[in-house]
């Protein structure tokens, strides 16, 4: 396999025509190189539109995807950046090219060594992974600028919501398959915030998610 063919062939037939148009974050895809943070026995599939598995059940989301959460999280150099669902490590890379620092909290410590480890390889220095379930938020006594979501919420949690900066912006994928979201929610106030659908989508729910209580008749 060609791979810097390959790569051109995902930013260009599958990234590019998903309304992913900011040059900064097609230039960083040339950048970040994406098959150093997929799993060996799956380097076939590192530029596939998909999924990729990664241990414990999880997956690194589909590549346009991560493009467009990144491209619409819109991080500003000195942004201060929460990500929940470390995964692969490939997407805290992209947030990082432009944040001071990005916490990025893993569940599975299994995968949250890999992902340091491939962070570590790619020589990205602002990024500090966490173990543990960050789902309804991480209790750093810090507001941020950016919080990312790397998996789907069945329900967007409130506390998560007072993680961020007045002003402040969340990328999160919100519902249950087959009818998914991606929303930009930003906090308007102290008690109020404003919600955008950006695309459709379906993706794997985040590990320790809380689930809506099922009804009983």
């Amino acid at each position: 396999m060609n791979i810097e063919q390959a790569r051109f062939n995902m930013i260009e037939q599958q990234i590019r025509p998903w309304n992913v148009l900011d040059q900064d974050i097609l230039d960083l895809l040339h950048v970040v190189k994406r098959e150093q943070f997929v799993p060996l026995a799956y380097q076939n599939l590192a530029f596939a539109d998909t999924e990729i598995p990664l241990p414990g059940g999880e997956a690194m989301l589909n590549p346009k995807v991560e493009a467009r959460m990144a491209q619409e999280a819109g991080v500003k150099q000195g942004d201060n950046v929460l990500q929940i669902g470390t995964g692969s490590g490939y997407l805290a890379a992209l947030l990082a090219s432009k944040a001071r620092h990005v916490t990025s909290v893993e569940i599975l410590p299994e995968t949250a060594a890999q992902a340091k480890q491939n962070l570590d390889a790619a020589g990205i220095t602002n990024v500090a992974v966490e173990v543990g379930n960050g789902a309804q938020g991480w209790a750093t006594g810090t507001d941020y600028d950016v919080i990312v979501v790397s998996g789907a919420l069945p329900l967007l949690p409130e506390s998560l919501i007072k993680q961020l900066k007045i002003g402040g912006r969340m990328i999160a994928i919100v519902g249950a398959a087959p009818a998914m979201t991606c929303q930009l929610i930003t906090r308007t106030s102290a008690t109020a915030h404003e919600a955008v659908t950006v695309f459709e989508t379906v993706a794997k729910p985040l590990t320790g998610a809380s689930k809506p209580s099922g009804f009983t008749f």
